[in-house]
């Protein structure tokens, strides 16, 4: 069983509104095999949102208190990033998934790159909150990038 991020999955739940339509998730999705969850949205943030970024560190950080989740407005929501995160874990345990496909770059989801706090589309390799919770549980945590690389739909 998989747990994706909802964006990749075609809901419309990115912080813009927007989302992404890919075959191979489609095709795990009609097999039954697939969660979808969007870290934001299971806290309550709005869609569309103001696009927001780990400022001081990176989401383990962000999980230890030494840095913050702070939206383009300057508002501070790493309380909501948080408790996306621990609804995410809740998830991926109650379904038991074997791997989590999270979206690239987000404070949410990176995997392995995220922005990096300016809004200057500067990115640093670190991973968002969700990402680094889920590992710190033992959960093999992919982006979407190494998942098509992966992915055989004959599978």
């Amino acid at each position: 069983m998989y747990l994706i991020s909802a964006c990749l999955a075609g809901e419309a739940v990115r912080y813009d509104g927007k989302s992404y339509l890919h075959d191979q998730i489609q095709h795990l999705i009609e097999l039954k095999q697939v969660i979808t969850a969007c870290p934001e949205v299971l806290a309550g943030l709005s869609i569309p949102r103001k696009p927001a970024e780990i400022f001081g560190g990176t989401g383990e950080d962000v999980l230890t208190g030494r840095a913050q989740v702070i939206d383009l407005d300057g508002v501070d929501v790493t309380h909501a990033f948080i408790e996306g995160a621990y609804q995410t874990l809740a998830l991926a345990q109650q379904h038991h998934v074997s791997t989590v496909v999270l979206k690239e770059n987000s404070p949410s989801c990176g995997s392995n790159f995220i922005y990096d706090g300016t809004f200057s589309n500067q990115k640093v390799s670190a991973m968002g909150v969700t990402t680094a919770l889920l590992r710190q549980h033992g959960f093999n945590v992919i982006s979407e990038t190494a998942f098509f690389e992966l992915f055989h739909p004959s599978t």
